[in-house]
C-alpha cells in the first residue's frame, strides 16, 4: 500500500533590516512585522514549516543573522528553513547549530554548484534546499522550459535554463527544490502551473511552489499540478487566509494534509 505524504503549508518570512517585508515581483517592499512575533503566530496557527529568507544578505555580502535565527528557533516547534547569503559549509554548520532544520542555497549554489554536493555529503540531503528564482525568457518558444534562473534576489540573470539547473541541483544531492516564479511573485494571480508541472516531472525530490498565491484555490491548484508544499507570504502576513481554514478546505478537496 502506497501512503501519500501530507502536503505542507509554509509561510515565508522575507527579512530585510530585521523586519518581515513583502513586495510584488521582488520590488516595492513593505513592512509586515517583527520576525519573532510573526513566526510565533504561524507556529500557533498550524503552519507545517517556516521559511526565513534574509533577502538582501547576498547583495550586501554578509551572512544570515544568527541571533535572529536563534530567537525564532527558540519560539517555534515546527521545522525552520533559513536562506540568504549562505556560501560556505561553515555558515551552514553555524545556522544548523543555531536551531534551523534546513538551509536554503540560491545565488551561492549558482556561483559554486559544488557547494550543493559538499553540503549534502556533510549534513545530509534532508537539510539542503536549493531555492530557484525563475523568470520567463523573452523568446521562450526557442528553448525547452522557457525560463531562466536569476540570482542576487532576482537582480541578476544567470542565463541558465531552469530545467537544466533544477536537474543539476537534484543530481548534486539537493533534498528539496524551492521554486519561485518571479513573474507571479506577489501578484496574487496564482502559481505558475506550467512551471510546476515541468519541474515536478523532472526531479525525484519534493517541490515547494512559491510566488503568486492569492486564494485557497491557487494553493489547491499548486498541489494538483505537482507541488509537495505551497509557500506563501502576503496572504498569511496580512491575515487574508487563516491557515487552519485553508487546511480544512484542502482536506475537503481530498488533499492529504495535517490538521
Amino acid at each position: 500500500m502506497v501512503v501519500e505524504l501530507a502536503k505542507r503549508i509554509i509561510p515565508c518570512l522575507d527579512i530585510k533590516n530585521g523586519r518581515v517585508v513583502k513586495g510584488v515581483n521582488f520590488v516595492g517592499l513593505q513592512d509586515a512585522g517583527n520576525p519573532i512575533e510573526v513566526a510565533k503566530r504561524y507556529n500557533d496557527e498550524g503552519a507545517d514549516e517556516l521559511t526565513f529568507l534574509d533577502i538582501t544578505a547576498t547583495i550586501e555580502a554578509r551572512g544570515a543573522m544568527l541571533e535572529m535565527v536563534r530567537s525564532v528557533a527558540r519560539e517555534i516547534f515546527i521545522p525552520l528553513t533559513v536562506g540568504g547569503g549562505i556560501g560556505s559549509l561553515e555558515q551552514i554548520y553555524d545556522l544548523l547549530n543555531a536551531g534551523c532544520d534546513k538551509i536554503s542555497l540560491n545565488s551561492a549554489a549558482i556561483k559554486n554548484p559544488d557547494l550543493i554536493t559538499q553540503s549534502a555529503k556533510r549534513f545530509g540531503s534532508q537539510c539542503i534546499v536549493v531555492a530557484i528564482d525563475a523568470k520567463k525568457r523573452v523568446n521562450s518558444e526557442s528553448r525547452q522550459g522557457g525560463w531562466e534562473v536569476y540570482t542576487h534576489g532576482g537582480r541578476q540573470n544567470s542565463g541558465i535554463d531552469l530545467l537544466q539547473w533544477t536537474k543539476e541541483a537534484y543530481n548534486r544531492g539537493a533534498g528539496e527544490i524551492l521554486l519561485t516564479s518571479m513573474d507571479c511573485d506577489g501578484t496574487k494571480t496564482g502559481y505558475d502551473l506550467e512551471q510546476l508541472r515541468l519541474i515536478s516531472k523532472s526531479v525525484g525530490i519534493p517541490l515547494i511552489a512559491s510566488g503568486g498565491a492569492g486564494n485557497k484555490e491557487h494553493i489547491l491548484q499548486a498541489f494538483e499540478n505537482g507541488a509537495d508544499a505551497a509557500l506563501a507570504a502576503s496572504i498569511f502576513h496580512y491575515q487574508e487566509i487563516n491557515i487552519m481554514d485553508l487546511k480544512r478546505y484542502l482536506k475537503a478537496q481530498e488533499i492529504p494534509i495535517r490538521l
